[in-house]
């Protein structure tokens, strides 16, 4: 029989993954607060990382991490993650991506609704006892044409969903989407450039690698429609954010509803001072069910680990 793994966990999750942790006979160390000199210092003699995405494991963590067997993400990202040193070192790094699906798919609705109704503007302007009532012509989303850039998980559901609110679908990805899914949605299969020339609405789902970022540049971001609108609930470095910014700025896009950004939390606080930006602070997948849900899914994946290891 396999001694018990020891599993350091270093962010905030949900109390149910410490409870299966521990009721499966794991030893668990919680420390969500815990520094990255602190990390460092620690890390030797633990068989599991348990993070979210405050916590950065780099190569120097992994390096001094010489018990190391599973480096887990409670989420769905894993650019926080030197997932290639990890590899080099025979580390697993997993996470629980099946549990953001439902709360990062209801935040862009939420978010396109919000904007093509001028929501934010309209209370915003409302609390200041203004009654603006006459300038506030909003647009539907039902016949709009929504981009989906990233048909994974997440980009399915929201195009689900739109298609629910009669949306027309227009879905891209380097990777061949299901011919099952493009007949469910009646999905248009186009490339970027003609997707971000023909959408109302655009809506990122792509990891952030050295591929991805600032996928959305300067020049991809002027085939914008006048009308169109950016979501983003990815990762900030997909997008150019000072090319977003002047295009905003000058009227050549409508809006954009912005959940991450490069820097987190921005420093500069230029999109918070536009009346057709929204910005939520990195909550995409910030419900209780979510988190609930990746704290279980990423205990579950853990034991079933353990047990692989232990026959």
């Amino acid at each position: 029989m396999s001694t018990a793994w020891r599993v350091l966990i270093c962010d905030s999750i949900d109390k149910i993954g410490v409870e299966i942790l521990t009721k499966a006979g794991m030893i668990v160390d919680y420390q969500p607060e815990i520094s990255f000199e602190k990390l460092q210092s620690l890390v030797n003699g633990y068989d599991v990382l348990v993070v979210r995405s405050r916590t950065t494991v780099s190569k120097e963590v992994i390096e001094k991490g010489n018990s190391l067997k599973v480096i887990a993400r409670v989420g769905v990202g894993l650019d926080n993650i030197d997932t290639n040193y990890a590899k080099s070192k025979n580390i697993e790094v997993i996470n629980a991506q099946e549990a953001a699906i439902n709360a990062v798919s209801e935040l862009v609705i939420g978010s396109m609704i919000s904007l093509a109704r001028l929501i934010p503007f309209a209370h915003s302007e409302l609390s200041k006892g203004n009654w603006i009532k006459k300038s506030l012509i909003g647009t539907e989303l039902s016949g709009k044409y929504l981009g989906i850039v990233g048909v994974g998980n997440i980009g399915r559901n929201v195009g689900r969903i739109a298609r629910a609110l009669r949306m027309n679908i227009i879905g891209y990805d380097i990777y061949p989407i299901s011919r099952e899914y493009i007949n469910e949605v009646g999905m248009i299969n186009a490339d970027l450039n003609t997707l971000v020339e023909s959408s109302d609405f655009i809506t990122i789902h792509v990891p952030l690698s050295s591929d991805t970022y600032h996928l959305f540049d300067g020049d991809l971001l002027s085939r914008m429609k006048k009308s169109s609108y950016l979501i983003n609930t990815s990762r900030g470095g997909i997008v150019d954010e000072t090319a977003l910014y002047d295009l905003l700025k000058d009227q050549k896009i409508a809006g954009a509803g912005l959940d991450v950004f490069e820097v987190e939390p921005p420093v500069d606080k230029k999109f918070l001072e536009m009346p057709n930006v929204l910005c939520t602070p990195h909550i995409g997948a910030q419900t209780k069910e979510a988190q609930e849900l990746a704290a279980r899914v990423i205990a579950e994946k853990l034991i079933h680990k353990f047990q692989e290891a232990s026959v």
